[in-house]
């Protein structure tokens, strides 16, 4: 385990038993997205919960990269323009990959292979990039991580 948890910019949630971060910059729609992922997972019947929003305390331990929220912050994500919710939130999660959201047309049109995310002095993540105004964000990600397809009936 890593002594100090480096505190990441970011959105954690679980969708059924895998940890995603969501990550890009502020106000680029992280939080958003995440919830909009967790809500369709729900409806699809998986479980889903939030771990952290825009604070995202992440350590090692053994081979897997930890998220965890500050305690002040827990249950709590911010809808930018609607305001602060409360969802269902866990304490902590093993994160398998990470979002990047892009905003098109700006972003690269094909991202680089095999592409990862970097979390400063602890390792880091498979990314996958979602655009911000995908209509069903978690068919993106059943599309691009071939892991998290059975998490999610579709």
């Amino acid at each position: 385990m890593s002594l100090t948890p480096v505190n990441v910019h970011a959105t954690a949630v679980v969708i059924g038993t895998k940890g995603l971060l969501f990550t890009g910059p502020s106000g680029s729609g992280k939080s958003m997205l995440a919830f909009t992922c967790i809500a369709a997972a729900r409806r699809r019947g998986a479980f889903a919960a939030l771990v952290a929003d825009d604070q995202v305390l992440v350590s090692r331990h053994g081979n897997h990269l930890l998220a965890t929220r500050p305690e002040p912050i827990a249950g709590l994500i911010e809808l930018r323009g609607s305001g602060i919710a409360r969802v269902e939130s866990v304490s902590a999660a093993a994160l398998d990959f990470a979002v990047e959201i892009i905003s098109l047309p700006e972003d690269e049109r094909l991202p680089p292979e095999n592409e990862r995310f970097q979390i400063r002095g602890l390792g880091d993540l498979r990314l996958v990039r979602i655009w911000r105004g995908a209509p069903d964000p978690l068919a993106v990600l059943a599309a691009f991580a071939s892991d998290f397809h059975g998490e999610i009936p579709f």
